[in-house]
């Protein structure tokens, strides 16, 4: 296994909309970034991670471009971005783009010639079939919408989208696309970025035929189809091999196996990977099953790919809110799921505010949400007869606007994120959650996940130690080891709100121990351990065994 810079990072994500408004208009943009790097800084982040900021109607928050080489009103301009680049590199950390290649918006200068007519030399760069059978020319369904394909009148054929109607898919067999797509990544790393985080990006290729599904509402059939390593090998030798930068994918419905041939070290693809075995498949925390989740893909890319740690990010709910507990014990459980994230084996990602202890959120309708995904959702759901109330709540914990909410900076209004009206709801917690005195407080969270990036840039146990689950049969503790070059860490977790007892292995039992970190006061630093282990609720603790 390789070294290098980028596994060894922490990356800050900055869903810049919702980070902080520097020009009064209630949307977060660029240079509210410049001016909060500082804070980025202070928490001690290798690599921030921007989400989309693309010329876009915006119709899926970014997700929805128009052009790949412009910059939206609403984050700034070229100029402001360039800066961005510059203040983030001044202060020694990395930069890195969301790429959006599988799709386009429907304003897209190259959709709007593909759609004028069936000889347009564009035509082929998106996908359009004609009816089958006076109908859709699948059962598909997309992600947000009940069904993947769009009739458009004045051609007669239909085009094929993985999202919303407005965001048609590319078709990734045309040569002039991929070529195009090339060039624009060489334009954006020539400006300096420090590499990508490639949305959906194993959605690229197509099943050929494009036949039925025998169940369409699972749509995996949508990812991982024959011709995506084809694609990805072509684009690193075309644009990555030549920077020294990070990629990241966004690969949903892969299993450890089908994962490592994306991020295998000899394959040349990509260098790491998002998989969604718990964030799509866990909607509770299941602590055997994430344990298991854990082991696998572990064993899948040991010494041969690297993998990311995360619990929550722009598309899912805060992890306190979501795998912990955001009442009574809070400050406890976010320190305990930083804790986990930062020890398991792979690139620890926090997503803006998770280093707060930020929670989820509850507005009273649907009218208060913005998130696409949840609005069509609910209105499919209504229109099959569903009970407005019942649909409404079952899917309030997994809306993407948990997570969308502004950043809380200060407890004044507009938890000091804009002085004009936000662009979506504040959290109305953000009174007693927020930056400023989190910063005023040593025991915060924010500093213990200073204290864990510390640990991680000077231990390497923590990036390159072996991992072992000494606790398979436990469902509320997590306890493992990280060894690396006669350096041994044993993590002990209580995911629960109840003290929690845990038989230590005899091997251990009695070994001399020094307590690295933990998330309660008044432990002392150095002890013997016990044969038998009482952890309160939601504690954990990290041992170095001498």
């Amino acid at each position: 296994m390789k070294k290098t810079w980028w596994k060894e990072a922490v990356v800050y994500q900055v869903y810049w909309r919702s980070f902080y408004d520097s020009n009064g208009d209630g949307i977060g943009d660029l240079q509210g970034v410049i001016e909060k790097l500082d804070y980025i800084q202070e928490l001690g982040a290798d690599v921030i991670w921007l989400n989309p900021f693309y010329e876009s109607p915006d119709r899926d928050n970014g997700y929805d471009i128009s052009d790949y080489e412009k910059i939206m009103s609403k984050a700034g301009n070229m100029e402001i971005f360039e800066r961005l680049v510059d203040e983030i590199h001044d202060r020694g950390m990395k930069v890195i783009m969301d790429l959006v290649v599988n799709h386009t918006s429907d304003q897209h200068s190259w959709f709007l010639e593909s759609k004028s007519s069936l000889d347009n030399e564009k035509r082929d760069w998106y996908i359009w079939k004609q009816p089958k059978n006076g109908g859709k020319p699948n059962n598909w369904r997309s992600y947000f919408e009940p069904s993947t394909w769009t009739f458009d009148e004045r051609t007669g054929e239909y085009y094929f989208h993985s999202f919303a109607v407005e965001q048609p898919d590319l078709n990734w067999q045309n040569e002039d696309l991929r070529h195009e797509i090339y060039r624009m990544m060489r334009s954006w790393l020539d400006k300096g970025i420090d590499g990508f985080r490639m949305d959906v990006i194993n959605l690229l290729a197509k099943q050929d035929g494009f036949p039925d599904a025998e169940n369409p509402d699972h749509i995996s059939y949508l990812a991982d189809n024959p011709g995506i390593h084809e694609y990805l090998q072509e684009m690193n030798r075309e644009v990555l091999q030549h920077y020294d930068g990070m990629t990241v994918g966004e690969i949903p419905f892969v299993t450890p196996e089908t994962g490592l041939l994306y991020v295998h070290e000899d394959r040349n693809e990509l260098n790491t990977l998002f998989h969604f075995q718990v964030a799509d498949e866990m909607p509770v925390m299941d602590l055997p099953k994430y344990k298991e989740i854990q082991e696998n893909w572990y064993k899948g890319l040991q010494g041969k790919g690297w993998n990311s740690q995360f619990l929550n990010n722009h598309d899912h709910t805060r992890q306190v809110t979501r795998y912990g507990n955001d009442g009574k014990y809070r400050t406890e459980s976010a320190k305990l799921l930083a804790t986990m994230l930062h020890t398991l084996p792979g690139m620890p990602y926090v997503y803006q505010g998770e280093e707060l202890g930020m929670t989820g959120v509850r507005f009273d309708s649907i009218e208060d949400y913005n998130d696409i995904a949840m609005k069509n959702k609910y209105k499919e759901e209504v229109e099959k007869g569903g009970d407005p109330k019942e649909v409404f709540e079952g899917l309030l914990l997994l809306s993407r606007d948990n997570s969308r909410t502004p950043m809380h900076w200060n407890d004044s209004k507009n938890a000091g994120f804009s002085n004009a009206e936000p662009w979506i709801n504040i959290n109305p917690n953000y009174k007693s959650i927020n930056a400023q005195q989190a910063l005023e407080d040593p025991h915060s969270i924010f500093y213990y996940y200073k204290k864990l990036i510390s640990l991680r840039k000077e231990n390497p146990v923590m990036v390159y130690g072996d991992y072992e689950d000494l606790s398979k049969d436990h469902e509320k503790l997590y306890v493992y080891t990280r060894s690396y070059e006669n350096k041994t860490w044993l993590i002990m977790l209580n995911h629960s709100d109840h003290e929690q007892v845990y038989q230590m292995k005899e091997e251990l039992s009695g070994s001399d121990v020094i307590l690295v970190i933990g998330n309660y006061k008044n432990d002392a630093d150095k002890s013997i351990l016990p044969s038998s282990f009482t952890l309160k609720p939601h504690e954990a603790r990290v041992y170095e065994i001498d």
